[in-house]
């Protein structure tokens, strides 16, 4: 009898423990999961991925204003949403955007947030690292197939 009652708990704790952890794994697979950004970080990153022309002509407090612009752009674009932490992931339809008008728009904000580009390629350089930090901490999804543009 004893032997029965022991097979009968060990099942029951058995089904509750897979419950639990099925409903927590589906849970968690519904919610986006937790990227940080962190400028220090992100500045270091493409700081050290930039070529060497491009590092002798941009400070790192240019540098950093430049990244800062790129959050700024994505904000307005949609692609920074506020609350994301256990929030559901509700994206409804695809954002595709190229390095070519982001590399625009940085060129043209440079002027106004006083940072002095001496060669174009310097932000075209920015903003591939910058993009390659995004994908480092799995910020970013898959690149577009010519059917999504």
């Amino acid at each position: 009898m004893t032997v029965v009652f022991a097979v009968a708990a060990a099942l029951s704790v058995f089904v509750i423990a897979a419950i639990v952890i099925g409903r927590e794994a589906h849970r968690l697979d519904a919610l986006a999961p937790r990227v940080v950004y962190d400028i220090d970080e992100a500045t270091s990153f493409v700081a050290d991925r930039l070529p060497s022309d491009s590092q002798a002509r941009l400070t790192y407090d240019e540098l950093r204003k430049m990244l800062v612009l790129h959050m700024g752009w994505m904000h307005s674009k949609g692609l920074q949403p506020q609350d994301v932490i256990d929030r559901r992931q509700d994206i409804t339809e695809s954002v595709v955007f190229g390095e070519e008008t982001l590399t625009a728009f940085l060129l043209g904000e440079a002027a106004e947030a006083r940072i002095e580009v001496l060669d174009d390629v310097d932000v075209v350089h920015v903003v591939r690292a910058h993009l390659d930090y995004f994908e480092a901490i799995g910020a970013v999804g898959p690149s577009a197939s010519s059917t999504d543009l």
